[in-house]
Parts: structure tokens; C-alpha cells; sequence
């Protein structure tokens, strides 16, 4: 089974000129979006790989191409890097599908109960990936270049990378693949995000020899855990109750609803801390398990399947929307598949 985890590296003393090509990228994948429409019933009855070298023919000229049908795309995005060019085809092929199968599935619903008609696909928030030697190259061991969009070109650029970011990665994803990073803004701080593979193997215990972590996640107690083998035999019961947490983030949740009393204004320094404490609660409660399972070195994690789709009604709303149980369920999903634990969710 392959793992993926990512990383992130903080870019310094660079802003305008990295926001400058990732629109550049977006501008190309929403060209691409328009293409694909209007061109959807052949691409449709192509495989993937011949609907991106379909697309390329409609729109980009080469020696061997020379007639194209939409010639503007190269006079706006002169000299645009072929991995990008494929990377937006891409996008915008599974952003076209997308669209496609939403409206199909629209269509065959009773119009008594369906919804709004899907609208058009854009391309959104994407951020490009700077592919390995043609868009990114590491020149150092905290330093780096990669190609980027500046004075109407494209061009190499030297990036300085933080140090404790690197060393967090050499010191914990010696053993594992890395992959082609992704150019990413997150506030006003820019950042190449990493992903790394690795692959790791499940065990095949005999289900009558297994240790079972059942969890039961809760509003008010973080997680009430039994650990009991396959005949039903209960080896230990474990509970986690953050009391200090909760209280901090019902103070916080109660310092959001003094604020918004005074009128509908945006209040994100309060919000950022709630969510913070509710991560903070989450990371905890998901380091428990873990802790747990390795000390009874369990064979399976089961969790209940929570259903939390939908309105939220009730006296306790608000708890259930600040709930991260699929956020806890998450992290202990990749660690547990790291030990080679298998998870279950019943």
C-alpha cells in the first residue's frame, strides 16, 4: 500500500512575482476549460492520455502542427512551459468530466427535489507544480531555483529556503520518495509544499488472533477507547477528557458571540483562535489513539461511522459544527497505515 504525506518549505523574500505566475497558470487552465467545452463530444470517446494530446493539437503550434484551430492560445501565453501547458490540459479535462457527470446525474433527478443546475467550471484556487529539472531545481541544501513568470517571460529564478523547514524534512523523510513539490499561498507567505511516498505493508493477521482498538469519539469526552481480542476479551479501557481545552475553546466560541452581538462584522483574529483550540483538541485526541494502539500493538482501529452531512439542528449545533471528528479519523488513518494497522468504520 502507498502512503503520501506532505510538507511544506517556506519561500523567502519573494510575493509579487510568484502571485504573477500562478494567475498566469489560471488565466491558461480557464482557456483550457473553454477549449474542452466546446469540444466535450470527441474528447469524450477519447482515453486520457488522447484527449491531452488532442488538446495540444487544438491549440498549440509546432513544426510538425503548423494548423491549429485556436491559434490565440500561444500569442497570450508566449513561451508557456510544456509541463505546464499539460498540467492545465489536465486540470481542466477532469474539471470538464466533472461538470459533465454533475449535470447528467442533475438531469436525471425529479426536478421536485433537485438543486441548483451545476454552473460552469472555473479554475479556481489551483496552484501549478513545478515539475523536477524543467520547473524546479535544488542548487543547495537550503537554496533552490525554479521557473517562474517575470518581466513577460519565463525564467529561472534563485529561492531561498527556510532552514527548519528542510531540516524537519531530512530528519523525518529520509526513507521516504519525494515527489515534484507544489508552488503554495497560504495568508500572505509563500510556500512549496512536498509531498513524499512511501509504501508500507498491512498486516494479515487471522481475524480469530487480532487485537482490536474500538473508539468512540464524543461532543464532551475526546475518546473513549477498549482494546479487547477477537473472542471478546477486554485487555484495557482508556479515556481522554481535555477539560482545559474545552474550556478554552468554549471561552473563545463565547468571546465570537459577545462580538457578533454588536453587529455582522468580520472577527477572523477571534475565529483563528477557536480554530486553533479545536485543532489543538483534535491533534491530542488522535496522538492518544495512536499511543494506545502501539502499546497494545493492535491489528485493527475501528471506528463508528459518523454521518455528519447535513443541517445541523438542535441545542447543540454549534458543538457538532466545530466536531472534527473526520479531521481525528484522518490522522489516525495515515499514521495507523504507517504501522501497518488496518482501520475499519462500522
Amino acid at each position: 500500500m502507498r502512503c503520501y504525506s506532505l510538507y511544506s518549505v517556506k519561500i523567502k523574500h519573494y510575493n509579487r512575482i510568484l502571485k504573477e505566475t500562478v494567475s498566469f497558470y489560471r488565466k491558461a487552465t480557464d482557456f483550457f476549460l473553454q477549449v474542452c467545452l466546446k469540444e466535450w463530444d470527441i474528447l469524450s470517446a477519447k482515453t486520457a492520455h488522447q484527449k491531452l494530446l488532442y488538446m495540444e493539437q487544438l491549440c498549440h503550434q509546432t513544426k510538425k502542427n503548423p494548423n491549429v484551430t485556436y491559434k490565440t492560445f500561444d500569442q497570450k501565453f508566449y513561451k508557456f512551459p510544456s509541463y505546464l501547458r499539460r498540467a492545465a490540459i489536465t486540470e481542466a479535462i477532469g474539471k470538464v468530466s466533472s461538470y459533465k457527470s454533475n449535470l447528467e446525474n442533475w438531469d436525471k433527478t425529479d426536478p421536485t427535489i433537485r438543486g441548483r443546475k451545476p454552473s460552469l467550471p472555473k479554475a479556481g484556487l489551483i496552484y501549478p507544480c513545478l515539475y523536477r529539472d524543467n520547473m524546479y531545481q535544488q542548487t543547495g541544501e537550503y537554496t533552490a531555483r525554479i521557473k517562474v513568470y517575470v518581466c513577460n517571460t519565463w525564467d529561472w529564478i534563485d529561492i531561498r529556503l527556510r532552514k527548519s523547514d528542510v531540516d524537519y524534512i531530512a530528519h523525518h523523510c529520509s526513507n521516504r520518495k519525494q515527489c515534484a513539490p507544489t508552488l503554495q499561498k497560504r495568508g500572505h507567505q509563500w510556500f512549496l509544499d512536498f509531498p513524499f511516498e512511501e509504501t508500507v505493508t498491512l498486516n494479515n493477521t487471522s481475524i480469530y488472533e487480532q487485537t482490536i482498538l474500538a473508539v468512540d469519539l464524543g461532543l464532551n469526552s475526546s475518546a473513549t477507547i477498549a482494546v479487547m481480542k477477537a473472542d471478546g476479551t477486554i485487555l484495557g479501557r482508556h479515556f481522554l477528557r481535555l477539560s482545559k481545552e474545552y474550556d478554552s475553546l468554549t471561552h473563545a466560541v463565547n468571546r465570537i458571540k459577545k462580538a457578533q452581538q454588536y453587529g455582522n462584522c468580520k472577527i477572523p483574529r477571534l475565529w483563528s483562535k477557536a480554530n486553533g483550540i479545536n485543532t489543538h483538541i483534535a491533534t491530542r485526541t488522535a496522538t492518544f489513539i495512536m499511543d494506545v494502539a502501539n502499546q497494545y500493538n493492535a491489528n485493527t482501529i475501528v471506528f463508528e461511522h459518523l454521518d455528519t452531512t447535513g443541517k445541523k439542528k438542535g441545542s447543540k449545533k454549534q458543538k457538532l459544527h466545530l466536531w472534527k471528528s473526520q479531521y481525528v479519523q484522518n490522522i489516525v488513518t495515515d499514521k495507523a497505515h504507517r504501522f501497518g494497522m488496518r482501520v475499519s468504520h462500522i
